[in-house]
């Protein structure tokens, strides 16, 4: 059992990571495109890659919340 709860425990935290990194990104991206003089694309390119962290934290959250039921 305390592989399971140890298993869990893990998947938590690399979604808490990826959520808090997304949402970095997303804060940061018109400042990056501004330093880094690149097209106003790679702004949308960032906030792309942001949501999808987002919706894999997502989906990764449910199944936690599904196996812990």
């Amino acid at each position: 059992m305390s592989n399971h709860t140890d298993d869990t425990t893990r998947q938590g935290r690399i979604a808490a990571l990826v959520i808090a990194g997304a949402g970095l990104l997303a804060i940061l991206a018109p400042w990056l495109v501004a330093v880094t003089g690149l097209a106003p694309r790679f702004e949308i390119l960032f906030y792309l890659i942001s949501l999808a962290a987002f919706i894999w934290s997502l989906v990764v959250t449910v199944r936690i919340w599904q196996k812990t039921r």
